[in-house]
């Protein structure tokens, strides 16, 4: 069992900037993708951002490309969002996954951290 936990998410205003992070709890193999999704309330799950086991491979959604820049340690098994020039658009929880294979689908990853809140206010 692994259990990733995101924190960084808080409130800011349209143009700011936000650092999210994500540790897993436990053991995590190193091999393992890690990505970034995000719900709307009301509204259902989206891919954001996704990165593989070495680096050099990155997915961003076309609604982030240009302002996200998603980074890993792989010693410490943890990932980064930088958040950059932020939207309204942007408000949503945003939750940590760990999976075998890189990519925006959600069903390619198994292990879920409980999310973070980011609200962007115009």
């Amino acid at each position: 069992q692994v259990t990733p936990a995101e924190s960084g998410g808080r409130s800011v205003q349209s143009g700011g900037s936000l650092r999210l992070s994500c540790a897993a709890n436990g053991y995590t193999p190193r091999t393992y993708c890690m990505a970034w999704f995000r719900q709307p309330a009301g509204k259902e799950r989206e891919g954001v951002s996704s990165i593989s086991w070495g680096g050099a491979t990155t997915y961003y959604a076309d609604s982030v490309k240009g302002r996200f820049t998603i980074s890993r340690d792989k010693g410490k098994n943890t990932v980064y969002l930088q958040m950059d020039s932020l939207k309204p658009e942007d408000t949503a929880m945003y939750y940590c996954a760990a999976g075998l294979t890189v990519g925006l689908d959600a069903r390619e990853y198994k292990y879920w951290g409980q999310g973070t809140q980011v609200t962007v206010s115009s």
